[in-house]
């Protein structure tokens, strides 16, 4: 599946945050990130209302120290589809 967006993904502290150079949208559970990226997205302008956006979220290793990056297996990528 082709992404029609691409977010860069950390977790700082207590929440989820993605963003781009575009769009940026922080939530405290990965729903709430969802719900922030869609109304991120509908603000935009980029996309009608009515369409469904692809939205790849990969995750920047470089946001942890190098030593930890080896007991980090549970950060990952995530692909989600929104209508706006």
């Amino acid at each position: 599946m082709k992404a029609d967006v691409e977010l860069s993904i950390i977790f700082q502290g207590n929440q989820w945050i993605a963003g781009n150079g575009s769009i940026t949208a922080a939530g405290g559970t990965l729903v709430e990130l969802d719900q922030n990226i869609k109304r991120a997205l509908a603000e935009s302008g980029q996309f009608t209302k009515g369409s469904t956006v692809a939205i790849y979220m990969k995750f920047d290793f470089s946001s942890i120290p190098d030593w930890i990056r080896q007991y980090s297996p549970h950060y990952f990528n995530r692909m989600i589809k929104v209508v706006i």
